[in-house]
């Protein structure tokens, strides 16, 4: 079976880390490019890929996903010879999983909650506890350095280091070193700033569609 797959994408979006990720796999791809601003996500047609209307997503072959990590972790067991994903057998294997879907299950929501000012919950039915807890345990995994599991950068790397750029940028984590510091590296990555440059170009790309648009 190829391994080529359709990559629903939109600039700007959560989809840039998942570009990211194909860039650092050398994955074969072709972009479905979708519009946000034209609420083109919400089409008929993309909602019959993620009724959610949110991006980034893929189709391999009859396989459809959607949700960023699941996305990045599929993306990362297709290209096994990347060596960016732990193998099964791997003991850093378990690791990898957490640290991915602590992203999405306690990091995304605490920052989420901290930029609408909102508290968390009551600690028995919040999600991730409390925002000061998810930082400080994020803080203290990234401090073993230089990446998330030491010496070895993998695909969790990417997802966090430009998450991290994002929510640096943004005030919603402390302006640290230990947060600033795994940025620089992670965004160092060639494959991560041909992900920006191209992100960067294809932002552009819509915008002057979209002046043009309004100009006829």
């Amino acid at each position: 079976m190829s391994r080529r797959i359709t990559f629903y994408y939109a600039p700007h979006s959560r989809a840039s880390c998942a570009l990211a990720v194909l860039e650092a796999l050398g994955a074969e791809y072709d972009i479905h490019m979708l519009d946000l601003p034209a609420g083109t996500q919400r089409a008929p047609e993309y909602l019959a890929v993620n009724p959610m209307g949110k991006v980034p997503a893929l189709r391999h072959g009859d396989a459809v996903v959607t949700e960023q990590v699941a996305v990045m972790l599929y993306l990362a067991d297709l290209y096994p010879e990347a060596g960016l994903t732990p193998a099964i057998e791997d003991p850093l294997r378990g690791p990898y999983l957490r640290w991915s879907v602590f992203y999405a299950a306690s990091f995304e929501p605490a920052v989420v909650d901290r930029s609408l000012k909102r508290d968390a919950a009551p600690a028995m039915g919040s999600p991730y506890g409390d925002y000061d807890t998810v930082i400080r345990t994020l803080a203290d995994q990234l401090r073993e350095g230089p990446y998330l599991f030491g010496e070895r950068f993998t695909i969790a790397d990417v997802l966090w280091g430009v998450a991290l750029r994002w929510t640096l940028a943004f005030g919603l984590v402390p302006d640290e070193p230990v947060f600033r510091d795994y940025v620089e590296r992670v965004c160092a990555h060639p494959a991560v700033q041909r992900a920006s440059a191209l992100d960067a170009e294809y932002a552009a790309a819509q915008a002057r569609e979209a002046e043009a648009g309004v100009a006829a």
